[in-house]
């Protein structure tokens, strides 16, 4: 301030009157100035409150959007476990049975057909029945996470598979949230499910690493993989990828082509998920 006064007295100005309206205008200019970053600045904060605002509303729009479609599928994976349970698996139980009492009325020739025809009918209800467990998740939480996970890796091998096998290391830690079991459960599945249908693959691994913070978990193929560059997400990865997000796992799909794909999941047990 004191070298503006300075600086103002060197002005060639001839009275006294006309250096205090100079005084005066530069005075005025400095206020209009500072109100004017002022606004500028009260402006911005507004602006970046209401972008963070509405970003927070998209966010928990995004959230409650996931939560709807994940209740909604589960629903629906469970109505069609029961269906194939009650409807899909009497009508196989039915056939079996009228199977084996024409087996009893036909020649020795003719017998061996039947029996043939009625262990396909048997293993095929027996197949019916676990994928209804496996759809249902009440079953699920009933036999427990690694169960699940087996029973599914055993009937998947019997399917395709040279080898499906489930391998736990550390000490199990439950899920204290039995939401976030069946959704961990159904990324595995989505995962199990891209294999069977597109890898070629003979071999089929799963790790369950128990630490002290997280589980981690690896599912690896030895199909024929892809190329990360090109491959478009399909609603398969973009299921496995949102369910992650939703309960706060980390989550990370690699795969080369012709070396397999690998799905790595880590799952904190403070997890702070609204889910």
């Amino acid at each position: 301030m004191t070298n503006l006064l300075l600086f103002i007295q060197k002005l060639p100005v001839s009275t006294a009157a006309e250096r205090y309206l100079l005084i005066y205008m530069i005075g005025v200019l400095l206020i209009v100035t500072s109100l004017v970053v002022l606004f500028f600045i009260v402006f911005q904060k507004r602006k970046n409150k209401l972008l963070l605002d509405k970003f927070e509303q998209e966010k928990t729009f995004q959230e409650e959007l996931s939560i709807a479609q994940t209740e909604i599928q589960e629903q629906t994976l469970k109505n069609i476990g029961w269906e194939l349970h009650d409807n899909v698996g009497q009508l196989l139980a039915a056939a079996s049975m009228q199977l084996n009492i024409l087996k009893t009325k036909v020649d020795e020739e003719t017998k061996e057909n039947f029996s043939e025809a009625s262990d396909y009918v048997k293993q095929s209800l027996k197949e019916v029945r676990m994928l209804s467990r496996s759809l249902n998740n009440e079953v699920i939480l009933n036999i427990g996470f690694e169960k699940s996970i087996s029973n599914e890796l055993s009937r998947l091998k019997k399917m395709k598979f040279a080898t499906a096998e489930l391998q736990v290391k550390g000490d199990v830690v439950p899920f204290n949230n039995k939401k976030h079991e069946i959704i961990v459960f159904r990324i595995l599945q989505e995962f199990f499910s891209n294999t069977v249908k597109y890898s070629e693959a003979k071999n089929l691994n799963v790790i369950l690493h128990y630490l002290k913070d997280q589980l981690l978990i690896e599912a690896t193929d030895d199909g024929i993989g892809f190329d990360m560059a090109t491959v478009q997400e399909g609603s398969g990865l973009l299921n496995m990828k949102s369910r992650a997000e939703l309960i706060n796992m980390s989550y990370a799909l690699t795969s080369t082509k012709g070396e397999g794909v690998k799905l790595q999941l880590g799952y904190p047990f403070l997890n702070l998920s609204n889910y």
